[in-house]
């Protein structure tokens, strides 16, 4: 089809002083978008108006020659699609043509119906903004950009200096008439098949005029003030920063809450290397000595200028260095980010607190250390649980892989980290100090969850907190999964695990138990109950056979099989001699369980040495205290029977557990075995999932060994709505691994069930890198910091015998345990990056961020622009010239 000429002179018309810069013809964006929405009587109406000078229907009718009412029914059409603006003045309506960007392009999104009638309006938001951008946003002067962050007013506050223009407060303060839209860009992504996540809904504040123009035209509902404010608020909290149009002098129309993920505008910015376009007067300055790098702000940085970094004095010199920017060098489309919304980095090269990095959930651990030691305890708990909900239970059970890291173990001792978790968790168990976070959003629709193990768990937790139903289907009629039934209470007792799924209570997760899904209903019956997604996480519940003779005799029974019995109360008579065959740390359980439970002699057989054993030395050490009999190097070979009861078990001598490629490959000595007595075998050689009817109809797909195939980052499975997690999908693991998959889990479900959201664009993959410990000056460390022992938590001489006697840290303890961190990690700031938007700032809790006025620009009108962008271009090529000399090329 031919171009329309009335429609390319419009588009012309808009595009102001661009259009000499531009061809525009049917296949530009400032075409397509009107073409579709536009008539050609419309177009003559819009011809006859001015670029930004309103003008009454009367003048306009005048210059397109159409009657009066012809033509204001036509100026309304325009105003309804976007076209046009119009506001009244005097008491009368008065019409003007407005910018694409900001304006026509945001309006025509914001009309939702014609919007997503024609998938034109965000191709050509998106492009339009992609293209100009790349055009521009090099030459574009600090402070002149059309769309220009301001940043989080607390962030600013103690700044004498500040303008009432960089007050977003302020700005709302003199408005008097207010509106909140949905956010184009967002809804733009979205139909695109783009969205970050960040829903479109109630998120740009309008203002005056601007407000006028988007409650009259039905793109957005009045609001008050104080609504505003808690929107604005609201968005702050959630990681979310401020931009406002700035082409008119120092005043604006509106106030976006925007995502780097999503927001075109931050785009310029960050693809096109180009943050002055962007940028407010002020950038991010770190206090590294009061940084503890718990990497709030890092994950809330829009243009990830933040990174965690290292603290420590080392051998090597850190490698940092700047982001070379458009303003510095020429850049071509090869050295534009494009990729930025997936290749987000956390850590510098050159690795940050190992502790952190060595946790499978990533939690702040340098951060809540910190925070305990100056008694912060409930702030430390908040910290601790925006990554796991049940640090009491990990307080107990974790294998802390951050203590192993731990760079103070290359002194003496490691930091008890566990303990200190511990210490803070039990005191929120005191129902005065219970944390129940608030919900961030109101999303209502419902959710399924099959298990109620820690991975279960975890992923209800985290969709309660944005305000989904959710509801666990759970087999047993306990809570908890492995951490109720297949842990003994001696380890981790009961009242604490269901202390802390208390809270899921409360923030409204319902539970069904005694209810098995695959058997009592399917996964089609969830469906038609109205959840949206369903997550799968039903644990590696039963034993591993060996596969020997003998193995199905009376006496012989799966160690995990054991446990369940005996943490649901049931009787297990256990007499004479126990043998326990397994090396790892459900093993150790199995024996002590069974040593308290028989009163007789256990011993445990496995084919590892004592270093080898998969089993936590803590845990073994601490079944060698209790008189269990450990006997390594030893594989069975056949279990002894007479009238079907076991007698006893038939060893070989295990010569090697693994291969040269480290894989599980035993090899034995045949003719060296041992026979061993018993009355009892517990097994417990791994675990292994049981499906029963619940994938039935369903197209997930499973390995040999039974767990679900799905992607490894959004955990989906072959059934798009089926997402899994924990055991089901890693094989036995730990429970904190579990709870970091459930919290991946919930972010996946959230994106799923929304139209046109990735599931991973703009999605932090949670890629650590540890300092690298070998390079760090340990003399300089040993003498400079606190050289006192660490801590051991007390144990009780009368606890009953299937209580934990282990202790918490008094309050004494904790502060000198806590006196022993090293505070491995800090942040590192890029400062060609930083726009000025405060976020950090809002993040911090160590007083270590804050913004500090490096510019002094102000807003120009649109019409002036040119005459700023000019000496600007002069003076960028003279710096890229001057760094080409140099050869300063970073």
């Amino acid at each position: 089809m031919a171009a329309r000429l009335k429609i390319i002179k419009l588009a012309k018309k808009i595009s102001g002083p661009t259009a000499l810069m531009i061809k525009i013809d049917e296949n530009a964006p400032e075409y397509y978008v009107l073409d579709c929405i536009v008539t050609d009587e419309m177009a003559e109406v819009g011809l006859a108006m001015e670029l930004r000078r309103p003008q009454t229907i009367a003048q306009i009718a005048k210059r397109c020659k159409k009657p009066v009412k012809e033509t204001e029914r036509l100026a309304r059409e325009l105003a309804h699609v976007g076209a046009c603006i119009f506001h009244e003045e005097n008491g009368e309506d008065v019409f003007e043509l407005t910018v694409f960007v900001p304006g026509v392009m945001e309006k025509t999104v914001e009309n939702k119906e014609l919007c997503e009638k024609f998938p034109a309006i965000p191709k050509a938001f998106e492009e339009y903004a992609r293209l100009r951008g790349a055009m521009l946003a090099p030459m574009m002067p600090v402070g002149k950009g059309p769309m220009r962050v301001i940043p989080i007013q607390r962030a600013i506050d103690g700044d004498s200096r500040k303008a009432s223009f960089e007050e977003v407060e302020t700005i709302l303060s003199k408005a008097k008439l207010i509106a909140v839209a949905d956010c184009t860009c967002r809804r733009s992504r979205r139909l695109l098949g783009e969205g970050c996540g960040h829903l479109e809904q109630d998120m740009c504040i309008q203002l005056d005029s601007g407000a006028e123009y988007y409650i009259r035209t039905g793109r957005a509902r009045e609001i008050s003030h104080e609504e505003a404010l808690r929107i604005l608020r609201k968005a702050e909290d959630n990681g979310l920063m401020h931009s406002i149009p700035n082409i008119d002098a120092g005043v604006t129309h509106a106030i976006c809450n925007c995502c780097a993920c999503g927001c075109y505008s931050m785009r310029n910015g960050i693809m096109f290397k180009s943050p002055d376009m962007i940028r407010s007067n002020y950038i991010s300055e770190v206090n590294t000595e009061n940084c503890v790098a718990c990497g709030q702000c890092v994950e809330n940085c829009p243009t990830n200028a933040l990174k965690l970094g290292q603290k420590l004095c080392g051998e090597k010199p850190l490698t940092a260095k700047p982001t070379l920017t458009a303003h510095e060098k020429i850049l071509w489309k090869k050295d534009w980010d494009v990729d930025y919304r997936e290749n987000r980095k956390n850590v510098t090269e050159d690795g940050t607190a190992p502790c952190k990095t060595a946790c499978p959930a990533h939690i702040a651990v340098q951060g809540y250390i910190q925070l305990a030691a100056q008694g912060r305890y409930s702030e430390a708990l908040k910290l601790i649980k925006k990554e796991n909900p049940f640090p009491a239970v990990c307080g107990r059970i974790c294998p802390h892989a951050c203590e192993t890291e731990c760079t103070r173990g290359m002194l003496d001792a490691p930091i008890a980290i566990d303990e200190i978790k511990k210490f803070i968790a039990d005191w929120e168990l005191q129902a005065e100090n219970r944390f129940v976070p608030e919900k961030r959003y109101d999303y209502g629709k419902k959710m399924a969850v099959v298990g109620a193990g820690p991975a279960g768990l975890s992923c209800a937790y985290f969709l309660a907190l944005d305000g989904y139903k959710v509801t666990v289907f759970e087999k047993q009629e306990k809570l908890g999964g492995m951490l109720t039934l297949g842990i003994p209470s001696f380890r981790l007792e009961k009242n604490v695990v269901e202390a802390e799924i208390e809270v899921l209570r409360e923030l409204g997760v319902s539970f069904k138990t005694g209810v098995e899904v695959g058997k009592d209903l399917s996964l089609n019956d969830l469906r038609s109950e109205g959840f949206q997604a369903i997550y799968l996480a039903i644990g590696a519940q039963s034993g591993r056979r060996l596969g020997i003779e003998g193995e199905d005799a009376q006496g012989v029974m799966a160690g995990v099989d054991f446990l369940r019995e005996l943490n649901l109360g049931k009787d297990l008579p256990l007499s004479g001699k126990v043998l326990v065959i397994g090396g790892g740390n459900v093993a150790i359980d199995v024996a002590r369980a069974a040593s308290r439970q028989t009163g007789s002699e256990v011993s445990l057989y496995c084919l590892e040495a004592e270093t080898e054993m998969p089993a936590l030395p803590e845990e073994i050490e601490e079944a060698a205290e209790e008189g269990i009999g450990m006997n390594h190097g030893w594989g069975p070979k056949r279990i002894l029977t007479e009238n079907g009861k076991v007698t006893g078990v038939e060893f070989r001598k295990c010569l090697s557990v693994f291969d040269t490629a480290g894989k599980f490959a035993p090899e034995y000595d045949e003719n060296a075995t041992i026979i061993v007595p018993a009355d009892h075998v517990l097994i417990s050689v791994g675990q292994s999932i049981s499906w029963g009817g619940l994938l039935d109809g369903s197209k997930v797909l499973t390995r040999p060994n039974g767990t679900a195939v799905a992607d490894g980052f959004t955990y989906q499975t072959q059934t798009p709505d089926v997402f899994v997690g924990g055991d089901v999908f890693t094989g036995p693991s730990f429970a904190i691994d579990a709870i970091a998959a459930g919290k991946q889990g919930a972010i996946s479900m959230h994106r799923f069930v929304w139209e046109g959201q990735s599931l991973t664009l703009g999605r932090d993959r949670r890629e650590y890198r540890s300092l690298d410990k070998d390079s760090l000056d340990c003399s300089a460390l040993a003498a400079g910091f606190d050289n006192s022992p660490r801590q051991r938590p007390a144990k009780r001489k009368d606890a009953p015998a299937f209580a934990d006697n282990r202790l918490t840290f008094t309050e004494e303890q904790l502060k000198q345990e806590t006196a022993r961190c090293l505070g491995c990690g800090a942040v590192q700031l890029d400062p060609s990056m930083c726009v000025g938007c405060g976020m950090c700032v809002s993040k911090c809790s160590f007083d270590a961020i804050s913004l500090v006025r490096k510019y002094n620009a102000y807003a120009t009108t649109y019409e002036k622009l040119p005459l700023h962008m000019g000496p600007n271009v002069v003076k960028r090529l003279g710096k890229i010239a001057v760094n080409a000399v140099r050869g300063k090329t970073r």
